[in-house]
């Protein structure tokens, strides 16, 4: 053998020695993709984010590349990404959380998967900006207090003959079964993929508005449920555009019928313990349930803004469509921005409360983060619990209302930001860098609105002024 031969050899086995260290580092679960996407022949993986607005953003690497990205990630421009990078700082680095990886149901040519990423700096940190990362940070500081974070939200839709005619598609109601519910297929379709993606759902049917739907996921970890999330809003628009149709989770859609909202029904564990039950209580709630629910009530306004982040979220947000208004909480009471479910003998661990301003609009993992900060700032102070508002509150007077300590949420955008802007809560939910670009970013989208004249007005006031 010669010299170069004898140099080619030992740099050849030098470099299969460093592949298989590398392979080594890798996870279970990252052992399992490859093998995954080696079996079933798939070509292309797409890899996910979520923009400060929560806006699904991907690119697509090949299946050479995936063993890289696991365990270096991959390298993208940020700049162009909302809430993101400065031209000056636009380096970003997406790791694949191998965990979230699953086939894309819907038909493409050939098998394509989906992993979420966690956004780094080139170095390696977590970058500041990503919604996930955020997230991530407010569950460490539940697990910190012993606790793990558990929601279940409940989102609602419309769809519409196309986005260019949003005509409804039936006149149903709640609960309505066929003929009036027409969209039978389209739901069932949903839930095909959702579950072949492994994310269970509990319940499906027509909402109270027509054409109008409602698909709500079970109950897991808030991290798991904001992927979810963001992977159910796709579903949902996927399958429309199969049957050539629309879907939209714009809050407030049609004037004069519900608007689409969120309920988010929330607990905190310690372990396999409920903390949120107490069987001695009278309302089989804890100590640590009360004092959540007074963080979360006495944090709503100003965190509105994360829960509620567009013009038109405050179309919804009015009385008399079933949307909650007013701070206050109740068993029964729907009117009430926090509802407690009765308790259900042997169901200790379904204890939860229900926040219900939230609509499906809202970046998951932003609101998610804001309202797990106001109920740990709540523990935290150990906030007394107001008395159950037992009332309809849309029946009580302003003054009634002000006796009682019931305050409202914001009225539109602007007051959102304004709560917001001087938030301790919000700023450690999210950090200075996403609240300061959510902030910028909302400022230019009121100014942009207020300063727009609507069809409204030309219809009410041409004619007469």
């Amino acid at each position: 053998m010669t010299d170069g031969s004898n140099v080619y050899a030992r740099v050849t086995a030098l470099h299969r020695i460093a592949r298989t260290l590398e392979h080594m580092t890798l996870s279970a679960e990252a052992e399992y993709v490859l093998r995954t996407i080696e079996e079933r022949g798939i070509r292309f993986v797409r890899l996910w984010f979520t923009d400060v607005l929560g806006f699904l953003k991907a690119f697509t690497i090949t299946s050479q590349e995936l063993e890289g990205a696991l365990t270096e990630g991959m390298g993208f421009d940020g700049s162009s990404i909302d809430g993101f990078a400065r031209i000056q700082e636009s380096d970003m680095v997406a790791l694949p959380d191998p965990s979230t990886f699953q086939v894309i149901p819907w038909r493409t040519e050939q098998p394509v998967a989906r992993m979420f990423c966690d956004i780094l700096e080139p170095d390696g940190t977590p970058f500041a900006g990503d919604p996930r990362g955020a997230l991530k940070r407010q569950l460490a500081r539940a697990a910190d207090k012993g606790f793990t974070f558990y929601v279940g939200p409940e989102l609602e839709f419309f769809y519409f003959k196309s986005l260019d005619d949003p005509t409804f598609l039936d006149q149903g109601g709640y609960f309505d079964e066929t003929p009036l519910d027409v969209a039978t297929d389209y739901r069932k379709r949903t839930v095909q993929y959702l579950e072949s993606m492994g994310i269970p759902v509990e319940y499906v049917h027509h909402e109270v508005a027509p054409s109008q739907h409602e698909i709500d996921l079970r109950y897991t970890d808030a991290l798991t449920m904001a992927d979810q999330v963001m992977t159910y809003r796709l579903t949902v628009k996927e399958v429309a555009h199969e049957f050539g149709i629309y879907a939209t989770f714009m809050p407030k859609p049609v004037a004069g019928v519900n608007g689409s909202g969120m309920h988010t029904h929330q607990s905190l564990f310690e372990g396999d313990r409920n903390a949120f039950f107490d069987a001695t209580d009278e309302y089989h709630l804890s100590k640590t349930a009360k004092a959540y629910i007074a963080g979360l009530l006495r944090h709503a306004p100003e965190i509105t803004l994360l829960t509620n982040q567009w013009v038109n979220s405050y179309k919804r947000l009015v009385p008399g469509f079933e949307a909650p208004v007013y701070v206050c909480w109740a068993r029964r009471n729907r009117s009430a921005l926090v509802r407690v479910p009765m308790y259900k003998p042997g169901k200790e661990g379904a204890t939860r409360i229900e926040y219900r301003s939230p609509d499906p609009a809202c970046n998951p993992y932003l609101a998610f983060s804001a309202m797990l900060a106001a109920g740990l700032a709540g523990l935290e102070g150990e906030y007394d619990l107001a008395p159950e508002a037992s009332n309809n509150i849309y029946e009580m007077t302003e003054h009634e209302r002000e006796v009682a300590g019931i305050r409202s949420l914001p009225e539109d955008l602007v007051e959102a930001i304004h709560l917001a802007e001087g938030s301790d809560v919000l700023r450690e939910a999210l950090g200075d860098h996403v609240l300061e670009f959510l902030l910028r970013n909302k400022r230019e989208e009121w100014d942009a609105y207020k300063s727009h004249v609507t069809p409204y007005e030309i219809e009410r006031y041409l004619p007469i002024l």
